[in-house]
């Protein structure tokens, strides 16, 4: 649960007013009301206050901590998708990730691609689909073609997959035509979250050539219900493993932005994956500056995620074409039962914790 330090930011609605938002504050397994704290809060969401801008989040943070009032227990309220989703943008940051795909889809040759160390690769997702934690997924169809087949054929996705990720919520916009520097990043980012971009593998490899993710992910993503602001994470900072390469300008760091964060994946209660974000190759400040650095402005609002999250060891992948190397080595769970990819019924969570022992939340997500 989250402890008194770290104070993140959620939206509440409860059975009684089921219409009506709150604006509030995790604390340990309860929620504090801050609604009528501030203004910023009067309509229940974040979204005034991730516009207001650094000053106002270091004030609101302090004010937050000294706040009192009634606190409600977490079971008596129904968590809702905290800030309005401006836009959507997915990264490909894992250098470990990226190199085990490469290795399953491109044998024999180099598993990154020439331009993946220049850049952070990342694709425009869909914002109207993204949805908050315990929200049903509903299993996409779409074109696909089996192997061997000679058309390709319409019917429900086959091979359905997690993705666990971390988000990061922007706040204060940008300037249409003015690239976001990285020494930028916390001017303009707010907090976390994490994240589950479902993907319908089958879908996604016979669209994604030549134009990227399409249908195969736009179905749904998953986050979590709080937004951890960066001022709680000051402690889980590292060093990128970019920052030992040779980049362009305005790729280089004068900060780092790295971040110490352990995930667990859970699939039906049981423990399947324990990523550690802190290899991932890029860091938040290089997406960003990489995403505004042709001009494209940001809004209060637009979420950009790592990608898939994965580490070196064979039990660090975090999703299971990985684990499972496209299918073919299906998984064993506990119980006895196997998955190659997610059945009807399975429900997913992924939790992280911070350097210094930050809980970060959960997302979930149960396939319907």
């Amino acid at each position: 649960m989250f402890d008194a330090e770290t104070r993140p930011y959620g939206s509440f609605t409860t059975a009684a007013h089921p219409t009506v938002r709150r604006a509030c504050v995790a604390v340990g397994d309860q929620v504090l009301d801050v609604t009528d704290l501030d203004p910023v809060f009067a309509d229940g969401t974040l979204d005034v206050l991730l516009a207001a801008g650094p000053v106002v989040w270091a004030d609101m943070r302090s004010t937050v901590a000294a706040a009192e009032g009634p606190l409600v227990p977490l079971a008596d309220v129904r968590m809702e998708l905290p800030f309005t989703v401006s836009d959507y943008v997915d990264f490909y940051a894992s250098e470990h990730h990226a190199t085990n795909l490469g290795r399953l889809f491109r044998p024999g040759t180099e598993p990154l691609t020439p331009n993946w160390k220049h850049l952070p690769i990342g694709y425009h997702g869909r914002a109207g689909t993204v949805v908050v934690s315990g929200t049903p997924i509903r299993r996409p169809s779409g074109q696909s073609k089996p192997a061997g087949a000679d058309q390709p054929v319409f019917g429900p996705c086959a091979r359905l997959d997690l993705e666990a990720e971390l988000g990061f919520v922007v706040g204060t916009p940008s300037a249409l035509g003015e690239p976001v520097p990285t020494g930028a990043f916390a001017d303009h980012v707010f907090g976390v979250c994490l994240v589950n971009d479902w993907s319908a593998r089958d879908l996604q490899a016979w669209e994604y050539v030549p134009l990227g993710p399409f249908l195969g992910k736009s179905f749904a993503t998953s986050v979590s219900p709080w937004v951890v602001p960066l001022a709680a994470l000051e402690q889980a900072r590292v060093r990128p493993p970019s920052a030992d390469t040779d980049l362009l300008p305005y790729l280089r760091e004068k900060e780092d932005w790295g971040l110490d964060i352990q995930f667990e994946v859970r699939l039906n209660g049981h423990l399947l994956t324990r990523p550690p974000y802190a290899t991932t190759h890029w860091s938040p400040a290089q997406m960003l500056a990489h995403l505004t650095v042709n001009g494209a402005s940001v809004r209060t609002g637009d979420l950009f995620a790592s990608g898939t999250v994965s580490g070196p060891g064979a039990d660090q992948a975090g999703s299971l074409i990985e684990l499972t190397r496209a299918g073919a080595e299906p998984l064993t769970l506990p119980d006895g039962t196997t998955r190659a990819w997610l059945a009807d019924g399975d429900e997913v969570r992924i939790s992280a914790v911070a350097a210094g022992g930050i809980f970060l939340g959960e997302v979930a997500g149960r396939v319907g």
